[in-house]
């Protein structure tokens, strides 16, 4: 019974990396694509590619991800396969209404509503430092410091002509589409190497002689969640790609290389100094508006903007609910 949940959780785990690829794909391309620097196809080649060499990079999101609860036995394997179940169910609603919500924060409250529903042990204080307090802060520093770039791009460049810039921004933007699915890979990929860690830790499979867990992630569990989510990125998120890349609002080249550059550096520093698993889609969105709110505050389509930013506020607390529900069910049906 146990191995046969656990394999359970480790498929039912990689279906949600490849739902996490192709419901974020747009947020590494939406603006080079609108902005015409890519064309689509390229765009999803180019940002599988550098999603796939970014889950290379690092683990720590990965152990922040598997720190987040603690279970123990088939109860907390069905525990972890509920909270994954949760984080699909809300990523394929807002995928299909075209809001780009959080894969990041639908997985990790799936996995704290199944906990608290089973009665497992939650930390808290990981949450709230390492996911709560980077939730509120990264788009708020995503979008002051989009619009500080594009301040600055607008004064160097001021005296030059306007499309030869915007030729050369265009090209520049091959490289900040590539640094942003760089950084989504290195992100969100780890998240689902977190939960897979977490799962084989807990039905013992992958501990030390002290029955404690191993320092580093298995390699296979490594390349399997890098090609997932590489394999959903090159599926693509049309529907999100349009609430990102023209719905907003529309982007010149110059725009889309300050949103796209803010947007890498903030996931960078994320994952490699605090350790946080943030969310990619509040990153890029909030530096697009603060981008965008250069020209005006009035360009930027705040009714749009009011709907993604109640979906944000609604994805933690009802994927937990979604995986409730699901710890109910299967923990009615299997027994355990």
């Amino acid at each position: 019974m146990e191995l046969a949940i656990v394999i359970a959780v480790v498929v039912v785990a990689l279906v949600f990396d490849y739902t996490n690829g192709f419901h974020d794909a747009a947020n590494a391309i939406a603006t080079s694509v609108s902005t015409r620097a890519l064309t689509p196809r390229i765009a999803l080649v180019l940002a599988a590619i550098m999603n796939f060499v970014g889950a290379l990079l690092g683990q720590e999101v990965a152990h922040t991800v598997s720190d987040v609860i603690q279970v123990n036995g088939n109860a907390g394997l069905v525990v972890v396969l509920a909270g994954l179940f949760g984080a699909i169910a809300w990523n394929l609603i807002t995928w299909y209404f075209g809001l780009p919500s959080s894969s990041s924060h639908a997985l990790i409250g799936g996995l704290v509503g199944a906990a608290i529903t089973a009665g497992a042990v939650v930390h808290w204080p990981t949450i709230v430092d390492k996911v709560l307090i980077p939730m509120v802060l990264s788009p708020v520093f995503g979008f002051i410091a989009a619009f500080a770039v594009m301040l600055a791009i607008m004064w160097i460049f001021r005296k030059r002509n306007p499309h030869k810039v915007f030729r050369g921004f265009r090209m520049a933007q091959t490289f900040s589409a590539a640094a942003l699915a760089l950084g989504h890979g290195l992100q969100d990929a780890q998240k689902t190497m977190g939960v897979i860690f977490l799962t084989l830790t807990t039905a013992g499979y992958y501990t030390n002689s002290a029955g404690e867990p191993q320092a580093d992630l298995p390699i296979w569990v490594v390349i399997l969640s890098a090609s997932a989510i590489s394999l959903g990125t090159y599926s693509g998120g049309w529907r999100i790609m349009r609430t990102l890349g023209r719905r907003i609002i529309h982007l010149d080249p110059a725009r889309g290389f300050a949103a796209e550059s803010v947007g890498a550096g903030v996931l960078y520093t994320t994952a490699f100094v605090f350790h946080a698993p943030i969310s990619t889609t509040h990153t890029i969105t909030s530096a697009i508006m603060g981008a965008g709110a250069t020209k005006r505050f009035s360009a930027v389509r705040w009714g749009v903007a009011r709907s993604i930013v109640a979906a944000w506020v609604l994805t933690f607390p009802m994927a937990g609910l979604v995986a409730a529900a699901f710890y109910v069910v299967l923990h009615a049906v299997l027994g355990v």
